[in-house]
């Protein structure tokens, strides 16, 4: 019998020609979409699995949060480290335009423009964290200090 190959997202190719080593998961064929249903059809601890937020701030520019899959966002943290007077989530229907990508397939990499990236400093205490591959029902898992290869970031304290 044939293994099934994993397709290729835009995240994979972009990760290979970096040169960064990543696994890649395929559970689409599983209908999970929460950060702590994917942690476990993975087999990692939900803390592991992050999660992709696009915000945007008072003064109009659009800022990501990479934090994991069963923390919040807290706002008021995210206002202060980038800088904003405040900082709210975008509606789902602006999210596509934007970014390239659909709530629920929703990287920090590969996304339509770059926009100021936030890492929860959290994501230092794993060897490796996984992360939406670009499509729903994939993700990637890498080391951490190794999204610096292809976008810029920066660690913070962002949840609740």
């Amino acid at each position: 019998m044939k293994e099934k190959k994993t397709e290729k997202t835009n995240v994979m190719r972009l990760l290979e020609q970096a040169g960064v080593e990543y696994k890649d998961y395929d559970y689409s064929s599983l209908g999970v979409t929460s950060g702590v249903e994917v942690a476990k059809a993975l087999g990692h601890e939900p803390e592991r699995v992050f999660k992709t937020l696009v915000t945007v701030g008072k003064s109009g520019e659009h800022y990501v949060f990479v934090i994991p899959g069963p923390a919040e966002l807290n706002l008021k943290k995210a206002a202060s480290v980038s800088g904003e007077k405040s900082i709210e989530m975008i509606k789902q229907k602006e999210l596509l335009p934007l970014t390239g990508y659909i709530h629920g397939g929703c990287s920090p990499i590969g996304m339509k423009k770059y926009f100021r990236t936030f890492l929860d400093e959290t994501a230092q205490l794993w060897d490796t964290i996984c992360f939406s591959a670009g499509k729903v029902g994939y993700q990637v898992e890498m080391i951490p200090d190794e999204l610096g290869k292809l976008i810029s970031f920066e660690y913070a304290d962002l949840t609740e």
